[in-house]
């Protein structure tokens, strides 16, 4: 799924079908588990033609009174469905209706987001590299003394852990659900290499609640644990504590920190700018995620926005899928 565009409902329907039905009598079983999930209708028997995708429809309405059920529109087309499906991933989170939200969180457990890479001191046996000297003797002295093979090693990259910071206040209310649930998505790709903590007022940490499998447990039991939703903002305290508490002792050294915020600032931009300097000599890149980015005539003239924005190396959106899913790749090659 990860090297798929998740929104072509073909190409799901066949990466599925190829990999995960063994035999015959699995066809059946897979084509009511894909309808059942994507298109929300009922388990039923029987199987389309041979090689034929099941005719679902994969996407909510995306207009009021637009739904599937009228007359004179065929809900089980693929071609519409994927057409509509491509408007809706470009589409800002905030104006979206609650069905196409519904569907938008179906979408948003089929991302993987990638996991940047750091190099590793230890070594391990590989076919290539450099020479294994250690290993190359133990092997020669099982073949009586004679030097058949040379055995290699190189260091193989390890996940550099990724810190994720979500703003929950009122300004960020349209978007703090979709926030989470690509966090969610985050944690549950490298659970543990992913931190996720939520700021506003106050500094809460969520990492344990986003490790639930279901996203919809997940961001409920996420929302009983944070005492601050749209609540006020205060970035300057609330980085500061977490920097005191968290970054210094070893969570934020070396990782890829992304903090998801529109830059508003009730407290002093000045203790705000102080603390991003402070953040960006700990870690390895910091990643700023403002939703607002993405609209039309966007200028960061908020002195919050002002103050982090020198200490921040990439400066991207973050209010629609394709904006989460360039965020993804921003992580990774930061």
């Amino acid at each position: 799924m990860a090297a798929l565009d998740v929104l072509d409902a073909t190409a799901v329907y066949w990466a599925g079908r190829l990999t995960l039905c063994s035999g015959p009598d699995d066809l059946d079983r897979y084509d009511a588990a894909f309808a059942a999930y994507f298109g929300g209708e009922a388990p039923r028997r029987g199987r389309p033609a041979a090689g034929t995708p099941p005719r679902i429809a994969v996407t909510a309405p995306l207009e009021e009174g637009g739904g599937a059920g009228e007359e004179g529109e065929d809900p089980s087309d693929l071609a519409v469905a994927a057409s509509a499906d491509e408007v809706l991933r470009q589409r800002d989170v905030a104006d979206l209706t609650p069905a196409e939200r519904e569907h938008l969180r179906r979408l948003f457990a089929l991302v993987r987001p990638a996991s940047p890479m750091r190099p590793a001191r230890r070594r391990r046996p590989s076919a290539h590299g450099s020479v294994h000297p250690a290993r190359t003797v133990r092997r020669a002295l099982r073949d009586g003394g004679e030097v058949t093979r040379l055995l290699h090693r190189r260091a193989r990259p390890r996940p550099r852990r990724v810190v994720l910071l979500v703003d929950v206040s009122g300004s960020m209310s349209p978007y703090a659900d979709a926030l989470l649930r690509f966090a969610h998505a985050a944690v549950r790709a490298r659970p543990a290499s992913t931190e996720v903590f939520t700021i506003g007022t106050r500094l809460t940490r969520v990492t344990r609640e986003m490790r639930l499998r279901d996203p919809d447990r997940a961001l409920a039991a996420s929302g009983t644990a944070i005492p601050d939703w749209s609540g006020g903002t205060r970035l300057g305290e609330v980085l500061k504590a977490f920097l005191d508490r968290w970054g210094q002792r070893g969570t934020a050294r070396g990782a890829v920190v992304v903090v998801c915020s529109d830059g508003w600032e009730r407290g002093s931009p000045d203790l705000l700018r102080e603390q991003m300097a402070r953040l960006r000599r700990l870690a390895h890149g910091v990643v700023w995620v403002n939703p607002h980015k993405g609209r039309a005539g966007y200028e960061p003239l908020t002195g919050g926005m002002q103050a982090a924005l020198p200490s921040v190396d990439a400066f991207v959106s973050g209010h629609s899928l394709a904006a989460f899913e360039e965020l993804s790749g921003v992580i990774s090659r930061v």
